[in-house]
């Protein structure tokens, strides 16, 4: 009997952790692919609440990336100047806005800036995250430890690699630049 409720528990287990691993799973829908993310959920829970919560409100969807560096970051996530769907779409000033919700405080850790991370944007004040952020195109260890990270891409990088980049000369603004079609739970 105590072998049937072992075999149970451990089968009851290994579900409820693919149901949680699954939860932190998101699809970044580009004009050239699927981006499969993991959000790090233990690394910084309050900033993955508030992408989770901006991803499920659609508010990503339609959103440009406004800013685009070669060699190192694609920014997007101004749900408010950036959606390319709204009246108040304004690419001179996307990147200047962000959500209705307060602003985060920072869960800076010791993950690393590699290839394909997923962290917020912030002005100089370390609490001043809210919905934008952007993807490493290559590792940015410059940025460790001060800026929050939330996740990383575990598949579709090409895709991202594929986002039209912005002029060097002017910080990276992209003219005609590429959106998020959709950013949602798997």
């Amino acid at each position: 009997m105590s072998r049937i409720l072992t075999t149970i528990f451990i089968l009851f287990f290994l579900f409820t952790n693919q149901l949680i691993a699954q939860e932190n799973i998101m699809i970044l829908k580009l004009k050239d692919g699927d981006v499969k993310i993991e959000l790090f959920e233990d690394v910084a829970p309050n900033h993955v609440k508030r992408i989770k919560e901006l991803a499920e409100g659609g508010k990503y969807d339609n959103v440009v990336f406004h800013r685009v560096i070669d060699g190192f970051m694609a920014q997007t996530g101004d749900v408010k100047f950036g959606n390319s769907d709204s009246k108040d779409f304004d690419l001179r000033r996307a990147g200047m806005g962000g959500s209705d919700l307060p602003d985060l405080k920072q869960e800076f850790s010791s993950v690393p800036h590699d290839r394909g991370t997923l962290s917020m944007a912030r002005s100089s004040d370390p609490d001043s995250a809210n919905s934008q952020f952007f993807i490493c195109f290559k590792p940015a260890p410059f940025l460790d430890r001060q800026y929050t990270v939330f996740g990383k891409v575990l598949e579709g990088m090409e895709f991202v690699d594929k986002i039209k980049r912005g002029d060097d000369s002017n910080n990276g603004s992209v003219s005609d630049p590429d959106k998020i079609i959709s950013f949602k739970s798997q």
